[in-house]
């Protein structure tokens, strides 16, 4: 226990309440989501209580791992926004503790979790899933509820076609009762007119009786002969007072037997799936060499019962099957054709027929292997999402459950297109299917470490600001100056001082220009292989600004424009690609990569040769603005 601190117990606890909860609101969200996509199973059927607990039951099973990595993403999120909005976590870090020991007691309670979800999914997911088909496809199975509506016809009595004009609310009678009986066949159909009508259960709920009342039956006629004597006996027609008829009806809930679903890959664990695919690979190899061997013999066959003296005859002439066959009777030429058409007809049929087996198999294949790799996906992904939301909930800082509950939705819908995708795809064929099922795993990975390290190093991950400068400087973009006329001015510039720093200034950047010969070509030896800086630039860059920061403080309007026009210099871009020599040295030695680069750093050269002539220019009208200042004073 001395390993466990206070701190550890404190984050913990905090994590798992606030895991337990989300756990089980996930689980009812696609449960509800669940229960959407079997709602006409369960409606209308009249099933019991019990029979309806069972299939929430094992829908919740079957639910548990995809519910886990969603739960942990929020839990994690809400945990540490609110450790984060409550200052807790800056104190926590204030006191020398960095985020990954933070994190420690929740990573190993997740890996865990990993550990938990894989067994469950190897052991009790597979004959959950078993079940669950056994009763879904077991209430597909169950007759429906008997409620025959008013002024419809009714027709989920197989066989029969049921309208009523009225129910009696009181004692269940149906009055005005029209009746559409095909259980003999089309040919011998039967329509039944009654007054009235009285429809019950049998004891054993295995058929329903049907009492008419004051009604006609009316009956097509099978006859004997010709056409004629079929016109001759249409129909037959029997009135009656009252009639029962006995219809079977099944309405007993029948569980079928769940072994009907354990060749399927998802009621099998890992071992059972390997398994499967030996069986299967085995199969295939069958197939394949049964295939060969029939084409052997059929299509591609070589040997032919041929004597040797025939052969050496044909051997020294040659066919021509035109002239040959020109030479038959029309009916040969027929026959010939017509038994060329049926050999074709029957190999086609052939190959399909066996093609559609060995595409059987390769689906069953393909969708063993999704299943195989899925049990370590779903696993690995609780790890992936707490890596990724713990860290973005130190960044955000935000608890509760509004911006915690958006960023994981949208997260987890990200991964979960990612996801289904790849298992389609990886099903079809077009992907392998480890490809297909880790692709959702290689989107997260990376991701977690990302806002990991960053969050461990306080880093801002959502300052735009940041990224637009890093786009800034791929783009060699710059950005332009903004002084504007200040309010209050506690020292005005030294006019006469600056005007001669200044133009000393643009001189020495001319001086720069022509020695450095930035229009020509650079060295290409310089560039990649000689880790130097140019400290001129930086200190001539460094000497502008100084003279800019003393002349925003003017008053004139035409000074703070062209300040406004002179260039913000690029102090390191013309140099070289990178401050590391390393990966300079491995630029220039990957020669089409090193030209670009090449090309890249004569374009700054230039862009800076364009620079020092504008600096020139606008240096000589700001004299020229001070030198009339200075008249005017």
């Amino acid at each position: 226990m001395k390993f466990i601190k206070k701190i550890d117990i404190f984050v913990f606890k905090a994590y798992s309440l606030l895991f337990v909860g989300t756990f089980f609101i996930c689980l009812f969200i696609f449960m509800m989501q669940f229960m959407w996509r079997y709602v006409d199973e369960l409606i209308g059927k009249g099933l019991t209580l019990d029979v309806l607990s069972h299939f929430f039951y094992y829908a919740g099973l079957t639910l548990i791992p995809m519910s886990l990595p969603l739960a942990i993403l929020l839990a994690s999120l809400i945990t540490f926004g609110n450790l984060g909005e409550r200052f807790e976590l800056l104190s926590m870090k204030a006191a020398g503790i960095p985020l990954i020991r933070i994190l420690q007691p929740i990573i190993i309670f997740n890996i865990l979790l990993c550990i938990g979800s894989f067994y469950f999914q190897n052991v009790t997911g597979p004959e959950a899933q078993k079940k669950f088909y056994t009763l879904i496809y077991s209430m597909k199975q169950k007759s429906p509820e008997l409620e025959i509506p008013e002024g419809i016809f009714y027709s989920e009595i197989p066989g029969y076609n049921i309208f009523v004009e009225k129910k009696g609310k009181e004692n269940g009678m149906l009055y005005g009762v029209m009746i559409y009986s095909t259980t003999d066949g089309y040919e011998d159909a039967q329509i039944v007119l009654a007054d009235s009508a009285e429809l019950k259960t049998t004891a054993d709920e295995k058929h329903l009786m049907l009492t008419m009342y004051a009604g006609e039956r009316f009956r097509n006629m099978q006859a004997q002969g010709n056409m004629m004597a079929r016109a001759n006996v249409p129909y037959m027609r029997e009135t009656f007072i009252q009639e029962t008829d006995l219809i079977p009806f099944d309405n007993n809930f029948n569980m079928m037997d769940a072994n009907v679903f354990s060749g399927s890959a998802q009621t099998k664990n890992l071992r059972e799936i390997e398994t499967g695919l030996d069986s299967l690979a085995h199969k295939s190899d069958s197939i394949g060499r049964s295939l060969f061997a029939y084409l052997q013999n059929t299509t591609y066959r070589r040997k032919v019962n041929i004597a040797s003296q025939d052969s050496a005859k044909i051997a020294r002439q040659t066919l021509n099957f035109d002239t040959l066959y020109s030479q038959l009777t029309v009916s040969q030429q027929q026959s010939i054709l017509r038994n060329a058409m049926q050999k074709s007809t029957v190999a086609t049929n052939e190959y399909e027929f066996r093609g559609l087996i060995s595409k059987d198999i390769d689906q069953s294949t393909r969708t063993h292997w999704v299943e195989w790799h899925k049990k370590f996906t779903l696993s690995l992904a609780c790890l992936f999402f707490f890596f990724i939301g713990a860290p973005l909930g130190a960044i955000i800082r935000k608890g509760g459950l509004g911006v915690p509950v958006v960023i994981s939705v949208t997260i987890f819908i990200f991964y979960y297109i990612i996801n289904v995708s790849g298992e389609k795809m990886a099903k079809s064929g077009e992907w392998v299917p480890w490809f297909g099922e880790w692709l959702s795993s290689m989107v997260l990975c990376p991701i977690g470490i990302f806002l990991t390290y960053k969050a461990n190093k306080d880093s801002a991950v959502f300052n735009i600001e940041a990224y637009i400068n890093v786009i800034r400087k791929i783009l060699g973009l710059r950005i332009s100056r903004h002084i504007a006329r200040k309010e209050v001015i506690i020292h005005d510039p030294d006019y006469p001082v600056v005007k001669t720093e200044l133009m000393a200034l643009s001189q020495e950047w001319q001086a720069y220009a022509q020695k450095s010969r930035l229009r020509l070509p650079p060295n290409y030896l310089h560039i990649f292989f000689h880790n130097i800086d140019d400290h001129e630039v930086i200190s001539l860059s460094r000497k502008m600004e100084n003279l800019i920061t003393i002349l925003s403080n003017s008053r004139d309007a035409a000074i703070l424009d062209a300040l406004n026009k002179l260039p913000i210099v690029s102090t390191h871009a013309h140099t070289r690609p990178f401050h590391n020599y390393k990966w300079n040295m491995v630029l220039g030695i990957i020669f089409p990569v090193g030209i670009f680069f090449y090309f890249r750093i004569w374009r700054y050269r230039l862009r800076l040769y364009k620079d020092i002539q504008q600096i020139k220019k606008y240096s000589a009208f700001i004299a020229e603005r001070i030198e009339k200042i200075s008249e005017i004073e």
